[in-house]
């Protein structure tokens, strides 16, 4: 009899969370896209590639890696980064700095209500 509440109650919980209403966040300028999520993606790469800049060593060479970056949209609209994990300091700053540029936005939201995001995102620099 306790399997039996127990199995109803969590298959009661997942149709309720099925039902919840969830949006993305609007990166500026995606306001009127029809696909939000490809806008986001399409603005972060560009937003990278006019963003990031390659560091140098102490030899005036470019430093190359491999960073992956967590950051929060948060209830406001504003970035905020959870970590950034890569073998080379230098590079991993440069990441820092450029997401820190990655301006305000629409939060996205569950059930109406404004809800903070998580990704993580790979980058080769």
């Amino acid at each position: 009899m306790k399997k039996v509440l127990v199995i109803t109650c969590f298959l009661l919980g997942g149709l309720g969370l099925a039902n919840a209403q969830q949006t993305s966040p609007v990166w500026p300028g995606c306001e009127g896209s029809e696909d939000v999520k490809k806008c986001f993606n399409q603005k972060l790469s560009k937003h990278v590639q006019e963003n990031y800049e390659y560091p140098k060593n102490d030899a005036g060479e470019y430093v190359r890696g491999k960073v992956t970056i967590s950051f929060q949209i948060d209830e406001n609209g504003e970035v905020a980064i959870n970590s950034i994990e890569g073998p080379e300091p230098k590079v991993n700053q440069a990441a820092r700095e450029m997401i820190k540029k990655i301006p305000d936005m629409k939060p996205g939201t569950l059930n109406g209500e404004p809800d903070a995001r998580n990704f993580t995102v790979p980058f080769n620099f």
